[in-house]
């Protein structure tokens, strides 16, 4: 650290008593100066000539003996600053470095130690020493800096603080034209550690400075905000748990104050958050996310964390969504209502980037495949035209990856005994449906969902499982998904009829595309008909196998073709009837029509036809196919 001495006569100032300082000399003092509890007995020629301060204040009392008394109440920097500026009057060696630099400058401009009172005062000085090597060096620069807290109105005035804050940002964009310390070898900057002590303000004001000189990639900026972030903000440390240690002043502070403080060191690190979208990373954005609610931030601060986290989701892990709920009118365990708007602008984003325009009439909600649109579709078509600020164009990777990611956030929340359906649906269908080329994820969130929530209503199920795409199920879902006694009847049925589609499709015949319409007419039932579903769906389904049409879909030959398909299937329930068994028993669920409408289309593998000659006759069959 640099220093400088101002002087060449040895020091002659003593304590006659505890409260009192004087100085050796051959001359009677003339003059009394009380600085907070200390009272100086000092002369007025040294002083008044270099003091405009003391010129005035003796001009006004007219002080002309050693009675006379001048108290300089609140005066910056203390005693201590006073008496170096004394000694600097009598020509006392003292030294000057980046620790007293500022309350002594603070001193000597209170005093009015300028050129104007006498050529070479001490505020040139200090200004002189300040600019030529302090502000030259790296750790002098940041001393400096650090000391102006002491008394920040008149730093602020004398523009100390705007200069010592502009020499660091200089020295971080430019070091090779000053002394700095030897770069560091960790992923931070060399740089990050050392401004990460000061407090918000200055730090804020210094990354300011630092991003309008342009001479800073945006990932070094980003990497300095995590190491503030982890310095001080809760729930951003490196192991997640708290900061290293509160702020210089919170020792005594309330909860309160200590919030508020955190509130705004976090609501200044998102104001400075990097434009690139790798400066900073996913998880480090829903951390933030998590402080934020936690600390009750603002809204604009949690929409921009939103914003940024949607602009690069496929990074992000299940355990960073994971987002604790601290709302008071909830016990959900997370808060699934900020991922769902994370995916809400992951969707605008792929849709501002990828969707075709829309026509002005087009204000059908069916999709053209004949699947309910997801509330995502509807939200973007209500858009218009809206697209967000951070749209790009997003891979097939990205889309799959956070389809993934849903499903897995999904498994998790599912579990949870307070979640409405209202909102594990509305995550569900916020994902695009390119995003999800196969169901299986989904429909394990559906089947964990049902086993959490045993006493959902029939409607309620039925309006969850909407969200599944049965022809997208994989062959080993589709096996348990035929006998889950958990789902509603119409879905065991689409599930069942898109099997056998399938195993038609791989034996090379053709199949229709849709249900048989009598099976149609089954699904179709209102939803007025619920508390007698059981007893409905039985008679209904001993009515079609008693009469089916041979017109219908499923005919005898499909059915043939389909024959060791479904006795293969069979097989594949067997072997998980032990778990199932299990499962029914712990959930004291009964064999309801479901049930033995799922033994009812168990067939046997051996002697097919002997079953299908009970459903439609051969005869009747061949007189239809002659006509």
């Amino acid at each position: 650290m640099k220093f400088m001495k101002l002087g060449n006569r040895p020091d002659t100032f003593f304590s006659p008593s505890d409260s009192e300082r004087s100085v050796y000399t051959e001359v009677a003092t003339d003059l009394q100066i009380l600085v907070g509890k200390c009272l100086y007995h000092l002369h007025k020629f040294p002083l008044l000539s270099k003091c405009l301060l003391l010129q005035a204040l003796c001009a006004e009392s007219g002080c002309g003996g050693d009675g006379d008394l001048i108290e300089l109440a609140g005066f910056p920097g203390g005693a201590e600053a006073f008496e170096v500026c004394a000694k600097f009057c009598y020509g006392i060696t003292i030294t000057v470095s980046a620790r007293n630099l500022v309350p002594l400058r603070c001193a000597a401009t209170h005093l009015g130690m300028s050129e104007a009172a006498d050529r070479g005062n001490l505020v040139a000085k200090l200004d002189s020493f300040l600019a030529s090597c302090l502000l030259r060096r790296w750790k002098d620069a940041l001393a400096v800096l650090h000391s102006t807290r002491h008394n920040v109105p008149l730093c602020e005035e004398l523009g100390l603080t705007s200069r010592c804050v502009n020499a660091v940002a200089d020295l971080i964009a430019n070091p090779a034209a000053a002394v700095i310390p030897a770069k560091s070898t960790s992923a931070s900057p060399w740089w990050a550690h050392d401004i990460a002590e000061l407090g918000v303000d200055m730090f804020w004001r210094i990354m300011v400075a630092v991003k309008s000189t342009g001479a800073v990639n945006e990932k070094t900026i980003g990497d300095a905000l995590k190491t503030y972030a982890r310095r001080w903000l809760p729930n951003v440390a490196k192991d997640g748990l708290a900061a290293e240690q509160p702020f210089d002043d919170a020792a005594g502070a309330s909860v309160k104050q200590i919030s508020t403080r955190h509130r705004l060191l976090l609501e200044k690190i998102v104001s400075l958050l990097p434009v690139d979208k790798d400066a900073v990373s996913c998880a480090f954005l829903l951390k933030l996310l998590k402080a934020a609610n936690i600390l009750s931030a603002s809204a604009a601060s949690k929409a921009e964390l939103v914003r940024r986290v949607a602009w690069q989701l496929e990074e992000a892990s299940v355990s960073d969504l994971l987002i604790p709920s601290v709302s008071c009118m909830s016990d959900m365990l997370y808060d699934v209502d900020a991922v769902a708007a994370i995916l809400h602008e992951f969707t605008l984003r792929h849709a501002a980037a990828t969707a075709p325009a829309r026509s002005p009439d087009d204000n059908s909600p069916a999709r053209s495949d004949g699947h309910r649109r997801s509330r995502s579709d509807e939200s973007v078509g209500f858009d218009g035209a809206r697209r967000s600020s951070s749209a790009a164009p997003v891979s097939q990777y990205a889309l799959a990856r956070v389809g993934r990611l849903a499903d897995a956030f999904l498994m998790e929340v599912a579990k949870d005994p307070h979640l409405p359906v209202e909102k594990l649906l509305a995550i569900a269908e916020a994902v695009p449906d390119s995003a999800r080329p196969e169901h299986d994820g989904l429909y394990k969130v559906v089947h964990s969902y049902l086993k959490a929530h045993p006493e959902m209503s029939k409607s309620a199920r039925k309006r969850l499982c909407r969200v599944l795409n049965c022809r997208k199920l994989s062959e080993k879902a589709c096996s348990h998904a035929a006998q889950n006694e958990l789902l509603p009847l119409r879905v065991v049925v689409q599930v069942l009829f898109f099997e056998h589609a399938r195993a038609a499709a791989l034996s090379g015949a053709p199949v229709a595309g849709e249900l048989p319409s009598n099976i149609k007419a089954l699904l179709s039932k209102s939803g007025s008909e619920e508390d007698d579903a059981d007893r409905v769906d039985e008679q209904r389904l001993r009515a079609l196998a008693s009469g089916a049409s041979p017109g219908d879909d499923w005919s005898v030959e499909g059915l043939r073709r389909a024959a060791s398909k479904i006795a293969t299937l069979r097989m594949k329930m067997e072997e998980e009837d032990e778990d199932d068994d299990e499962f029914v028993r712990k959930a004291g669920l009964s064999r309801s029509a479901s049930l033995r409408f799922r033994a009812f289309c168990a067939m046997p593998a051996g002697n097919p036809k002997r079953m299908l000659s009970k459903l439609w006759p051969l005869g009747r069959s061949v007189t239809a196919d002659r006509h």
